[in-house]
């Protein structure tokens, strides 16, 4: 599965767990994923780092004071310019939570929901890009964006972080479009029509795919670690993929690719 040194404009770029028991997180990820943790940095406040192979694949984060985590995952964008994409989000109607702020020398970033309620980051990177495997076993795999407002959704990231999207299936069964990398034509993200999917009143969310060797022997490790399965192993033309929650109910997603 490819690797990468640069990260294209609006592409996801990082991931991170806001979670309400990080020992617990630490240890079902490290068990079905093999991640092992990096040494925390006091200056960040308690949040710290998953590594893959001694690189870092995924950030993670406890309850901050009176601040309670939502047991989620959240994806970041990689941006060129986080002040400017800052402006473009904000008049193209999200809902900032906070201006972009300097994580050290590693890049800058800002945390925000777009119009339909879907929480994510935007990540300026200083001497740190994001991840740089996918696909493979404790990877990050496919991102995704599940929301009640597809039209809307096409617009706003069209509008505010330059996508380049190509509808790849527009009936009123089943909506979706691809982000394609302006550099090579790779699909990089998507947006998929949940109208019929979310419950009323539910937010928009981003749903994120980790690769595993083989999602039938992964789920049958879920519920002995204290997760769930959601969605129960089916292929799909990209590969096997099931929904599983972890031992504090975090959604995501997992898939082994198609062979040959």
């Amino acid at each position: 599965m490819p690797t990468r040194d640069q990260v294209p404009t609006g592409a996801p770029c990082w991931v991170d767990l806001w979670t309400s028991d990080t020992e617990a997180a630490t240890r079902f990820y490290g068990a079905l994923f093999g991640w092992e943790v990096a040494e925390p940095d006091p200056q960040f406040g308690g949040y710290f780092n998953f590594t893959r192979k001694g690189e870092w694949i995924a950030g993670c984060m406890g309850d901050m004071g009176d601040m309670k985590a939502n047991d989620a995952w959240k994806v970041y964008l990689s941006v060129d310019d986080v002040e400017q994409s800052y402006r473009a989000a904000v008049a193209a109607g999200a809902v900032a939570f906070g201006e972009p702020m300097a994580v050290a020398e590693l890049g800058t970033q800002f945390v925000f929901a777009d119009p339909s309620g879907a929480s994510l980051g935007a990540w300026q990177p200083g001497s740190f890009t994001g991840f740089s495997t996918l696909g493979e076993h404790g990877s990050p795999a496919w991102f995704e964006l599940v929301t009640s407002d597809y039209q809307g959704a096409r617009d706003f990231y069209a509008r505010a972080f330059s996508w380049n999207i190509e509808t790849m299936a527009d009936t009123p069964e089943f909506r979706y479009s691809t982000m394609q990398d302006p550099g090579g034509g790779d699909q990089l993200a998507g947006i998929m029509d949940g109208s019929a999917i979310l419950a009323e009143g539910e937010p928009s969310r981003w749903v994120l795919y980790f690769g595993v060797d083989d999602v039938d022997a992964a789920v049958g490790e879920v519920e002995r670690l204290g997760g769930s399965i959601r969605q129960e192993p089916q292929d799909s033309p990209y590969g096997r993929v099931a929904e599983i929650t972890d031992s504090t109910s975090s959604i995501l997603r997992i898939i082994t690719p198609p062979t040959g």
